[in-house]
Formats: structure tokens, C-alpha cells, sequence
């Protein structure tokens, strides 16, 4: 049609060029148009200018018979018109290309319903139907536009009948939207600094808990596991640690409170961290760590669409630690002798540490390696997840059901292992033509997990292969687990793996949650909502202890134990809101009221009894009921008590204004009150504002809009509480635990021993106030200011964010200094603050080459410093627990003035003496010395205030658990139906203290970092010799490691078989292998460089046997019908 347009055009031309008698009459020609068809009514315009005509239907060849005839003489114009008829005829007879295809979202292959589909320069075109397909009529190397709210719009030119096209998501559209506190904004109006991660991007990673998948996806919020044993906690930290006590951010599930961990990953729709001050307010007394949205999936208009998910892969240690082989071992005993003053060893005449063959002849020592005992290989993890929504116009549904199950790389699925098992569903009912929406959702999720100790150096199960000697043989002659109890090297060494593999237990926990919710819209834009949920947990415990003794000094063991307990909880949430839309011209204004009241109840039971009868004193037969003990003496005993009630109602509200989408101001303001407190204390105020400039939209940056899509600039202010702490703390507890008075009988009756105290404990009770009350206590506070902008250039293609920020946690409950002759413990009171400064940046690249490869790479990165300003007790310093590295070590972390929160405290070294002289150097400059009798090959601790002893004044801050620098970054690739991704998570200026052998056992093992000791001048200047006396391992440098790594965390190789089997009934087939930390970058020797666990709550990077994080290979499929 566009052919024969141009033509008549040309044809024109052609006449008014060589028609001399045609030229004086063109004044006088009536206005003409041309005949054409209506596809090519987009063309009118473009045109009728370029021929300078009107539209007035006149037919060109009306143009009157005399002035044709005039020219016919011509035989140029006659030639003109023949081929004018010809190539007329040419063109309508060639009919335009039929043209059909699939578009798909690029990500996961996913069918896209709605997508715009035009030609380009027309108004003909079509949408694709539910199955994602399109088709229509277009000339071939015309230009069809594919556009979809929320991705990247693509141009593709016709070539041939099938075009299939993979849209790429657009995660910084501005009219996109994003969950904040009671509601959703545009992206481009929010003011406060939040970041959101999709649903789809957590559910590919194959978690089991979602936090895991979040890892290095969001600037600004540090996950770390506190420890690789499945179902284990993770430690989510939001820009910086702000408190001694509870720091974990607040998190919401569709508005209810709930635990993340055990959330499908594939249920979820999107997650929103509101990281500062502004945004978290109108959550007020919980929001002062952030506060972590969590919103599900929901039902969607249209037929019902059925989606399966499952994968299934294996599992193993990436790096395991290195011990001393026997060899290695015996010599560095030997040496500990001979440094020590001693004879070594006569190994021939230790008889236990032997291999014998059948006539009894010693044949070699035993050689274990305890830590690959201790790990399997090729533990299993699987996934199953079926999925259903759909609806109608004013109905829709969503539902699910998951299985996930993950065996543990330490002892395997006898010894950790975690299953779960999770349903959810949704609805949503719009009435009386949207006046009314009701709507539900409930989830149930049922958890079945055993495992082993992961904690401090009593409760590791892991640490005993580290100081196990390798000359313990696993099993003794008869197949049973070896004891050391007769060993004459060593009666300690015991059997760890024996350990973990006859202590049993199982933990079970069912927690039910749901909401109800009911909307009114009396008037337009006017929406009143009330939500009730509730969260009820149940959860029941078992564990069992056989008969065994492995070294001489455990007799704990000596009679079977079994112990069960339970709790049962239940949380409750009344939510009332109402919000108001309306225009005044130019300017737009929102408001949000509300009030909430929240109350918490619950119980514990628990029960232990012993000696269970005979045949029943089995893991099947461990349960209560089968025990024979009579008294506490023999292993009887009951509690049970109720939780601490508590309940909070709370009056909130939000106004905001914008004028154009260019100037946007929005306030909120939050009352709390607490049962936590005295009255006269129990409310607090929470206020925030925040303001923000869309500069892009000012004229004067007209000139930038050639690659400057949209730039936004922003700040705010806000203050947010934390209520996070125990019940009672003002008051003045009553202790009866251990207080019994005696008066008289001691021992027993007479003054003579009579075997136990139990029955004197029994007929005394006592009780003493433990501590003094204050009433005066309120709330932590935490006020924050942020200044950022975000950013979109070159057509959308560069997104970039960009945050600082000054956060200032105050009023910590902290224990008050008190003179000892108060006669009980100090009361807590308000005092103490620390400081979190840093920046946070985001940049993510999206973009299209060609017709069938598309990419996007993202980057992030936080810098965070934590400084406390100042503690008001007597000494200005939150002390760390002492006995936790190994058996009486003193503190070695803590929180002090000046310092971060968590620091590590000790001696710092300057190397090693190498002989004689340096010692005698280093005294006559009026330097101390640790040792009693120094040598050379002794660690040289330096004298901080030279003042000649070496002591506590001469400790410093070694470093900090906690990174300064966190960052990720993610490549994805998509080729037709082929998809590659990568993740990758890192942290830098952190430190890890490891403390794997027990110094106070001479004969504990090592790991082969010893190899690299002091034997003589000039062989090392950083690990001592060995003793047999612990007097170079105090706590100092030597026990601190750089922690920085970079950690491949995820790599994924896809391919969408549905366009190759073109099934209507199916719209994804996607199949893919994929790889779970892969690889990680680091100097740390240890197992793994990703340590949240601390023996407190404040403090991370302590690794005492830290549980790794295991390496996965999977294979997975993703369906859709």
C-alpha cells in the first residue's frame, strides 16, 4: 500500500515536470486525496504534508479530460502510466505476512498476557491472548513494538511468519509500585530509602529460607548464617548494629507478624526492606532495626493456571579443616616434650594407639581423620512446590502446597536433618461492584528437625574433631564405638562421632497464621480496611540419652535420660485503617490513619525422667512414661510455666502531597504504648518526614533528556523505637531458684553426709530480691537522617541509587553502676549510644541485543561504621562472657566507649623472639613480657603502655566480627529459550576469631596450621613453638584472621522447552542445573568465612567448629499449564 502512494506521489512530479500545458492550470485543480486502504491511516498525515493536498474527495483521475488530453501527445508521461498501471497492479496484488509468536517474560520463560503488540508508525496491532500469543497482519520489514508495563519495551523487524520474543523485566519503572507501611506507592514518589527484591528472584535461588536467597541482593542489609546446619538461623543486620540487645528487624507477612525462615520461597511475591528511619516510623517502636515486608503471592483474573516447581540435588562440604595426620601429630607431641623440658615419646610402649593384626602384633598406629568422619558426602536436598491461581472479574484465588527437605553435610540425615512441609491459600471478593472486597489468607507450615550442637564449646558438636587425637581409632575391635577410658595415651580423647551419632532428638512445630480482612469504598478514593490476624505456634521436643562413657571423666552418661517438652503461643493483631486520595488542582495528597492493638500469650511444659525399663531404653521407646526414677537425685523432674503476656495498641497516621510528581513531601507520625513498661512510661512518640525533588521534570533539564531519563533526589529524618526486651525489667524481681536457706542440718540429719542435698534443698526454701527495680525505664530510640537521589539513563537501560545516611541508637537499657553493698544486683536504666554512618549504592544495567539475546548485570555495595559514644556504668564497657574460647579463657569481646559494638579484645604481638639477644634487647628497653621464663621461639606481646608487665591495660581493639563493606553482584543472560545466571555476595574489613583446640589438654590435636611453627632462628615469625604449657596462646592477634571473602553463591544454567513443543496447554517447561556456592575467594583458613554466630546476640565472627555452608549440585524443573 506505502508502494503506491509513493508512486501516485512520483507520478505527480512527473507530469508538473514535463507537462508545460499542465503547469498553468495546477492553480486551479480542485483539492484531491488519495484512495487507500485503512491500515494505512497512520500514514494520512505524513502524506497529505509531503503532497501538499487536502482531504476532500476528489479521485485523481477526475482532474479533467482537457488537460489530459493535452499531454497525451507525450510519449514520456504515456510510458509513465503504463508502469504506473503495472506496478499498481504489482502491489495489490502482494498480500502482507501473517505474522504469530509467543512473548514470554525473559527471566523464567513465563507467558505474558496483555502485551501490547504494534506495528510501528500505525494504529494496527493486537494483544497476546492467556497462553502469551499473539498473531497479525504485517508487511514484511515493517517494525512490531512490543510494550508491557513493567519491562522493557522491544522493536523487532519482520522478517518471516513466526516471531517469538523474551521481554525483559524493568525493575525501576516509575509507575511501578512498592509496599510501604499500610499501603503501596509509586516508586518514583517514595521519599524514604527502601529496597525491594521480586519474588521470582528469590524462588530461583533454591533456599530454604528466603533470607538466604537475599544475601548481597539488597545495599545496606548484611545476612549472615549463624551457622550451615539446615533450618538455622540467619543474622539479618539493617546499616549497622544498634544495640547490645535484640537487633533483629521487624518482619511482616501481608501485615501480620511472622517467621521468614520458614516461608516457602515460592509463595512469595516480593520483599520490601524499609531501611531508614522515615519509611520504618509508622511501624514506630518495633521498626528501630528496619523493618522487612513480606508480601505473598496473590490470585489474578483469568482462567486457572497450575504451576509445578521441584528440584533435586546433592550436597557436600566445599572445604573441610586440616588436622594433623598421625605422623604429623606424634611429631609435634614429641616436640612439646622436648620444648618442655622432657624426654619424647615412647610410642612402641602405648599400647592403645596401636593396630593389631589377628595374632595380636602391633602393625601401625591408628590414623583417623575425625573431621571427614565427622562429614558426608552427597547428602540429599529436594523441593516440591504445586501452585494454583486464577479468577474471575470480582473473584480471585491463590493456593499452594511445599515440601522441602535438606540432609545435613555433618553426620548426615541420623544426625541433622530438616523437612518441611507448608500450604497456603488466598482469596479475594470484590462486592456491590468493588464498594466491598473481603478476603483471607492462611498458611499452615509443619516442621520436622534433629540436630547437633552448633553453640559455645560445650554445646559443638563439630569441636570435638578438632582436639580428638588421630590415635583414636573410631570403632574398637568389636564394631562397637571405641572409649578412651582405659587408652594409656590419652583417657580424654573420647569418640565425637560416637557422640553424635548415639545423642538423639527431634523437634517438631506447627504453626498456623491467617488473616481476615473486610474494605469499604463509600466514596471514591476513600478506603476504610480492618484486618484481623492471628499466629499460633505449637511446638513439642524429644531427645534421649543411651548408657556410654567415651573418656574417663564424662559419667553423665552412666543411665539412660529422656526429656520432652512443649510450648504453645498464640499472637494476636487487630488492624483498623482508613486512606484518602484527592486532587486540589495540581496537587495531590494522600492520608492514612489507623490504630492497632497487638497481645501475646502462651505456656511452656517440659518433663525428664531416667532409667528407662529394660527393652524400652531405645530411641523407638524414649518417652517420658517408660522412665523408672523416683527422685530429682535419680533424673525426675517437671516445669511448666506461662509466657510473659504482652500487648501493645498503638495510633498512627501518614499524610503526604506531591505537586506534578515533581515535589513530594510526605510525614507520618506513630504513638506506641507497651506493657513492658511503668505506667508513666508505657507510650512513646515516633515521628518522620521526608521530602523529595523530581529535578528531571524542571525545564532547565530539558537538555539532559537525551540520556537522563529521571533523576531523583531525597532526604528525610526519622525516629523509630525498640521494645524488644524482656517483661519486667523496671521491677524488682523475687529469686526462690537457688536460694535455700539452711539452718542447722547441712549434710543431713546429725551433720552426716547422707549421699545427696536434695531432700535439705527441699524443707528450706528461700527467695531474695535479684536485682533493684527502676520504674523509670522507657523505650531505645534510633533516629536516623538520609540523603539520597535515584536515578534512570540512557532509555532506562542504567538504573542507579545512591544513600548516605547518620543513625544514632540512644537510650540502651543498660545495668547501672551500684555500690556492692546494695546487697543485691544493679537496676537496668537508660544509657548509652552508638553511631552507624555509611553509604549504600545500587547500579543495575538492563538491556537488548538483537531480536534474541538480552542481559542485565547489577551491582551493589554499603559501607557502615559503628561507633559507641558512651555506656553510663562504671566503667563505660558492656563486658563479653567469660570460658567461651576454651576452658577459663578470660573476656575477649565487648562494647566500650569509642569502639564498635562487638569488638575483639586483646594482646596485640610484634612476632616472635628468634633468640637470646633480641630477648635481652626487648627487657633492657623497659618492655614486659608475658612468660614467666621467656625463650626464643615465645611470642612477643607487646607492652601498650611500657610499663614493663604485660597485662590487661596493654589489650586493644583487634578488629570487629562485624564487615564495614558489604556487597553483591548478579549477571543474567538470556539467549532465545537458554538462561545463565550468576549471584555473587562479598564482605570486607571483618575479622574472625578461631579457637578450635582446647589449650588446657597438652594433648589435643592441631590443625596443620602448626606445621608453619618456631623451630628455630629465622623459621617463623608469627606461629610459636610448642609447649606443653599454654604460655604463648592468650588471647591475642594470633587467634585473629582477616575474614574478607567473595563467595560465589549461585550459578544457574536453564532451558524453556515449551516454544519447542508449541502446547497451548503448556506455557513453561524449563529445565536447569544449577550450582550453590560454587566458589569463595578468602585468606581464611578455616571452613568457612561466613560466621553471623557469636556467643552473644552482638557480637559475629567467633568460629569455635562453625557449621559450613554446604556446596549443592541440583537439577530442577519449572512448570506452567
Amino acid at each position: 500500500m506505502l508502494t503506491f502512494i509513493r508512486l501516485s506521489h512520483y507520478l505527480l512530479t512527473l507530469k508538473t515536470k514535463f507537462c508545460n500545458c499542465f503547469k498553468p492550470a495546477y492553480s486551479t485543480l480542485p483539492d484531491i486525496q488519495y484512495i487507500y486502504r485503512p491500515s494505512a491511516a497512520a500514514h494520512k498525515e505524513r502524506i497529505t504534508k509531503s503532497a501538499r493536498l487536502t482531504s476532500k474527495t476528489k479521485s485523481i483521475h477526475l482532474m479533467g479530460k482537457n488537460k489530459l488530453e493535452r499531454c497525451k501527445s507525450l510519449r514520456l508521461f504515456r510510458t509513465a502510466l503504463l508502469a504506473f498501471c503495472l506496478l499498481a497492479g504489482m502491489t495489490a496484488s502482494a498480500a502482507p505476512l501473517t505474522v504469530s509468536g509467543t512473548v514470554t517474560q525473559a527471566s523464567d520463560g513465563e507467558p505474558l498476557v496483555g502485551v501490547s503488540v504494534l506495528i510501528k508508525g500505525s494504529s494496527q496491532g493486537t494483544s497476546t491472548d492467556i497462553d502469551g500469543n499473539y498473531t497479525l497482519k504485517a508487511d514484511e520489514g515493517a517494525t512490531l513494538v512490543f510494550s508491557y508495563v513493567g519491562f522493557t519495551t522491544r522493536e523487532i523487524k519482520v522478517t518471516s511468519e513466526r516471531t517469538d520474543v523474551a521481554l525483559v523485566e524493568d525493575s525501576e519503572v516509575l509507575d511501578e509500585v512498592v509496599v510501604v507501611g499500610y499501603g503501596v506507592q509509586k516508586k518514583k514518589l517514595v521519599t524514604g530509602a527502601t529496597a525491594q527484591i521480586k519474588g521470582d528472584d528469590i524462588a530461583k535461588m533454591n533456599t530454604t529460607s528466603p533470607l538466604q536467597a537475599m544475601q548481597g541482593q539488597l545495599p545496606g542489609v548484611n545476612i549472615a548464617s549463624e551457622s550451615g546446619q539446615p533450618g538455622a538461623a540467619m543474622k539479618v543486620t539493617i546499616r549497622g548494629l544498634g544495640t547490645t540487645g535484640n537487633a533483629q528487624p521487624l518482619y511482616l507477612i501481608d501485615g501480620i507478624g511472622g517467621d521468614i525462615s520458614t516461608l516457602n520461597p515460592a509463595d512469595i511475591e516480593s520483599i520490601d526492606v524499609l531501611k531508614d528511619a522515615a519509611s520504618a516510623a509508622i511501624y514506630g517502636a518495633q521498626a528501630a532495626n528496619g523493618v522487612v515486608l513480606i508480601t505473598t503471592r496473590q490470585g489474578r483474573e483469568g482462567k486457572a493456571k497450575v504451576t509445578f516447581d521441584g528440584y533435586y540435588g546433592w550436597q557436600s562440604a566445599p572445604r573441610k579443616a586440616k588436622m594433623l595426620n598421625a605422623q604429623e601429630y606424634m611429631t609435634i607431641m614429641d616436640e612439646q616434650q622436648i620444648n618442655s623440658g622432657l624426654a619424647p615419646y615412647d610410642w612402641s610402649s602405648i599400647s592403645s594407639i596401636w593396630r593389631r593384626d589377628a595374632d595380636g602384633n602391633p602393625v601401625s598406629v591408628y590414623d583417623t581423620d575425625w573431621m571427614d568422619a565427622m562429614f558426608k558426602d552427597n547428602a540429599k536436598t529436594q523441593s516440591y512446590t504445586l501452585g494454583v491461581t486464577g479468577g474471575s472479574v470480582n473473584s480471585t484465588y491463590a493456593m499452594s502446597l511445599g515440601y522441602i527437605n535438606q540432609e545435613g553435610i555433618v553426620g548426615g540425615k541420623d544426625a541433622s536433618d530438616y523437612s518441611r512441609y507448608n500450604f497456603r491459600i488466598n482469596s479475594d471478593h470484590k462486592l456491590f461492584d468493588g464498594i466491598i472486597t473481603v478476603g483471607e489468607q492462611a498458611s499452615f507450615v509443619y516442621v520436622n528437625s534433629i540436630g547437633i550442637g552448633v553453640g559455645n564449646q560445650y554445646n559443638n558438636t563439630l569441636r570435638g574433631a578438632f582436639y580428638t587425637s588421630p590415635l583414636a581409632p573410631i570403632y574398637n575391635a568389636d564394631g562397637d564405638f571405641n572409649s578412651t577410658v582405659n587408652s594409656d595415651w590419652n583417657k580424654g580423647d573420647g569418640n565425637p562421632y560416637g557422640n553424635m551419632m548415639l545423642l538423639k532428638n527431634d523437634n517438631k512445630s506447627a504453626t498456623f497464621s491467617g488473616n481476615v480482612y473486610a474494605q469499604i469504598e463509600p466514596i471514591k478514593n476513600l478506603k476504610v480496611r480492618t484486618v484481623f490476624g492471628a499466629v499460633y505456634g505449637a511446638s513439642e521436643y524429644r531427645s534421649f540419652e543411651p548408657v556410654f562413657q567415651f573418656t574417663s571423666t564424662d559419667t553423665s552418661h552412666s543411665y539412660t535420660k529422656v526429656a520432652q517438652n512443649k510450648t504453645n503461643s498464640l499472637g494476636m493483631t487487630w488492624t483498623n485503617t482508613a486512606t484518602y486520595d484527592w486532587d486540589i488542582k495540581d496537587h495531590h495528597f494522600n492520608a492514612l490513619i489507623g490504630m492497632e492493638s497487638y497481645r501475646y500469650s502462651g505456656s511452656y511444659l517440659e518433663a525428664k525422667q531416667s532409667h528407662l525399663k529394660e527393652g524400652f531404653d531405645d530411641w523407638s521407646h524414649a518417652w517420658i512414661s517408660n522412665g523408672t526414677a523416683a527422685s530429682t537425685a535419680d533424673g525426675l523432674n517437671a516445669a511448666g510455666y506461662p509466657h510473659d503476656e504482652s500487648r501493645s495498641v498503638s495510633y498512627f497516621g501518614r499524610i503526604g502531597w506531591n505537586w506534578k510528581e515533581k515535589y513530594m513531601i510526605n510525614a507520618t507520625v506513630r504513638r506506641d504504648g507497651s506493657s513492658k513498661f511503668a505506667r508513666g512510661h508505657r507510650f512513646g512518640t515516633f515521628p518522620s518526614v521526608s521530602a523529595g525533588w523530581n529535578i528531571s521534570n524542571e525545564k532547565f533539564m530539558e537538555s539532559t533528556r537525551s540520556w537522563l531519563d529521571f533523576l531523583k533526589i531525597r532526604a528525610s529524618w526519622g525516629r523509630v523505637g525498640n521494645q524488644n526486651i524482656d517483661n519486667y525489667q523496671y521491677l524488682s524481681p523475687i529469686k526462690n531458684l537457688y536460694a535455700n536457706y539452711f539452718f542447722g542440718q547441712y549434710m543431713g540429719p546429725n551433720g552426716v553426709y547422707n549421699g545427696e542435698y536434695n531432700s535439705t534443698w527441699a524443707d528450706n526454701w528461700g527467695a531474695y530480691p535479684e536485682r533493684l527495680g527502676n520504674l523509670d525505664i522507657t523505650w531505645e530510640t534510633s533516629e536516623q537522617t538520609d540523603f539520597g537521589f535515584d536515578a534512570r539513563l540512557f532509555n532506562s537501560r542504567l538504573a542507579v541509587a545512591f544513600d548516605f545516611y547518620l543513625k544514632n541508637t540512644k537510650d540502651w537499657l543498660v545495668v547501672a553502676p551500684i555500690l556492692a553493698t546494695a546487697g543485691t544486683d544493679a537496676p537496668f536504666i537508660n544509657g548509652g549510644n552508638v553511631k552507624n554512618t555509611g553509604v549504600e549504592f545500587n547500579l543495575t544495567w538492563t538491556d537488548v541485543i538483537g531480536r534474541d539475546f538480552s542481559y542485565s548485570v547489577g551491582v551493589n555495595g554499603a559501607f557502615n561504621k559503628n561507633k559507641v559514644g558512651s555506656i553510663p556504668n562504671q566503667d563505660g564497657i558492656i563486658h563479653g562472657n567469660v570460658n567461651e574460647l576454651y576452658n577459663n579463657t578470660p573476656e575477649f569481646y565487648r562494647a566500650e566507649n569509642g569502639n564498635p559494638i562487638g569488638y575483639f579484645w586483646g594482646f596485640k604481638t610484634a612476632g616472635i623472639f628468634q633468640n637470646q639477644e633480641q630477648i635481652n634487647q626487648w627487657l633492657q628497653a623497659g618492655n614486659g613480657v608475658l612468660q614467666d621464663n621467656v625463650q626464643p621461639g615465645d611470642v612477643i606481646f607487646v607492652d601498650i603502655n611500657r610499663d614493663g608487665v604485660i597485662n590487661d591495660n596493654d589489650k586493644v581493639n583487634l578488629g570487629n566480627g562485624m564487615p564495614k563493606f558489604t556487597y553483591g553482584f548478579n549477571i543474567n543472560l538470556y539467549y532465545k529459550n537458554f538462561d545463565l545466571g550468576l549471584v555473587a555476595t562479598g564482605a570486607a574489613g571483618q575479622k574472625i576469631v578461631q579457637s578450635y583446640r582446647s589449650w588446657d589438654s597438652q594433648q589435643a590435636n592441631y590443625t596443620t596450621r602448626i606445621l608453619g611453627r618456631w623451630t628455630g632462628e629465622g623459621t617463623s615469625n608469627k606461629i610459636p613453638r610448642v609447649t606443653n604449657q599454654n604460655i604463648n596462646w592468650q588471647f591475642s592477634d594470633l587467634y585473629v584472621q582477616d575474614g574478607d571473602f567473595l563467595r560465589l553463591s549461585n550459578l544457574t544454567f536453564g532451558y524453556n522447552f515449551a516454544p519447542l513443543m508449541k502446547q497451548k496447554w503448556c506455557s513453561n517447561a524449563r529445565l536447569y542445573f544449577q550450582v550453590q556456592n560454587l566458589y569463595t575467594f578468602t585468606k581464611y583458613d578455616g571452613m568457612d568465612p561466613e560466621i553471623g554466630y557469636g556467643t552473644q546476640a552482638w557480637v559475629s565472627g567467633v568460629d569455635l567448629g562453625y557449621y559450613p555452608r554446604p556446596r549443592t549440585f541440583l537439577f530442577g524443573v519449572n512448570l506452567a499449564f
